[in-house]
This record gives structure tokens, sequence and C-alpha cells, in this order.
């Protein structure tokens, strides 16, 4: 989780654009995705033939389900991805793998043209070198949240202590592991992605977590494990 400290970033020049529906690549997360468009199949010549980064941008309200071929407007802030594994397939898809490393602000969205099918923008990055030392309660108090109670039970939990429990991980990369591994809505990680400053960040993760912990807590006490089969809790 520290490669996000050796890997840097050129913000002079243009940055590929790939939006998605949803915020789907936080800093940290390794994301997979099959790309099989003609204009992103471009990009990914070019990005293997440069820096190999890419923004993941996120659509803007739901114009882009009409104008998806087109150029739909994204929202202003960006996950960059460091291309860390590509399949290139016989007929030019490629199967590849991204890993966030930072937050970015798009700054100017550069249009396609006759060289570059795809999109491009000239960004800034935000919320980088987090100051860690306000962080140290939040550290404490998530692995008491983790250790004990409903939060116990989600599958992600074991790993995220074993992160907590190394001292070398920053508390900042722990917060980005629990918001893409426990946290699921869409919005909330959008409010994650765009909030620059990692004190403000941890209290979202908690206030999310709680409740979380409150909603597992009310669906055990509906003894689901006593439910007819194929009946759910909601």
């Amino acid at each position: 989780m520290s490669e996000q400290q050796t890997i840097s970033v050129n913000f002079a020049r243009p940055m590929p654009v790939f939006p998605l529906a949803t915020a789907s690549m936080l800093p940290q997360q390794v994301l997979p995705l099959h790309i099989f468009e003609p204009r992103y199949r471009q990009m990914l010549d070019h990005v293997l033939d440069g820096a190999g980064q890419i923004a993941i941008a996120v659509f803007q309200g739901d114009r882009w389900k009409s104008e998806y071929h087109g150029n739909p407007p994204i929202r202003p802030y960006v996950c960059v991805g460091q291309l860390v594994q590509h399949e290139r397939l016989p007929d030019g898809r490629y199967n590849i793998l991204l890993h966030g490393i930072c937050r970015a602000r798009v700054i100017q969205e550069i249009p396609p043209d006759e060289n570059h099918q795809y999109r491009r923008a000239l960004l800034e990055p935000v919320g980088t070198n987090p100051d860690e030392q306000p962080l140290d309660a939040v550290r404490h108090r998530l692995r008491s949240a983790l250790s004990s109670g409903p939060l116990k039970q989600m599958t992600a939990c074991e790993p995220v202590l074993q992160y907590l429990d190394n001292e070398e991980v920053p508390t900042s990369a722990v917060l980005e592991l629990v918001s893409f591994t426990m946290l699921g809505d869409p919005d909330t990680r959008y409010r994650l992605l765009a909030e620059p400053d990692a004190t403000r960040r941890a209290q979202i993760v908690e206030h999310e977590l709680a409740r979380l912990s409150d909603l597992i807590e009310r669906a055990r006490r509906q003894h689901p494990e006593a439910w007819p089969k194929g009946c759910s809790w909601n």
C-alpha cells in the first residue's frame, strides 16, 4: 500500500480521462477494467507509450445514458490510476489493472481531436501528503470498532485489522482501504474522492461505519438465521 509514495504524476501535461457511472476507484484501490471501445483502445495504446496513467472520472448526472458516445459532463474530482498490468487481446481489446495513486481535480478539459479520440484534461493534485498526527486517535477507534461488535462480521474486517496492526502503513492509507472495501454507497465514495483533507475523510468514514454497524445490529435483532429460505432483511 506504499506504492503511492514512489510514483510521480506530471500535472503539467494533459491526462487521459476514462469516465464511469460511479466513483469506482479511490487511492490505493486496484481496479480491473475491460477496454473495448475504439477510442479507449487508442487511449491504451497511447498510455502504454507514455507514463501509464489514466484519470478515472465520474459522469455528472444522467446525461451520459443518452450521450455516452459523445462527451457528457463529468464531475470535477478524479482518481489518477497507474497501469500495473495489461493484456492486449488479438482483436485489440485490453484487460487492464489500475492502481489508484492520488486524487486530482479537473481544471480544464481538452476535447477529442483527430489524434486523440478519447477525452483528456489538465488536472491539479488535491489532498497530497496528509498530516498523519491528527489521525492517531482515528486509528485507535478504527481498531476498536473492527475488533469487536457488529462490524467484525464483515469479510473485509480482518485484512483491514492486519493493516491497522502494521505501524508502517499510514492511517491515511488504511482509511482508503476501509473506503473501498467496506463502504459501497456511490455518493459516499464520491464524497471521499472529492474531500482533500484526510481528517475530514476520517470523519466521513467513521460516520458511515457507525451507520453500517447500526444497520448490521438491527438486522441481527431480526434473527435472519430463523427466516424461511429465500427471505431477506431490508
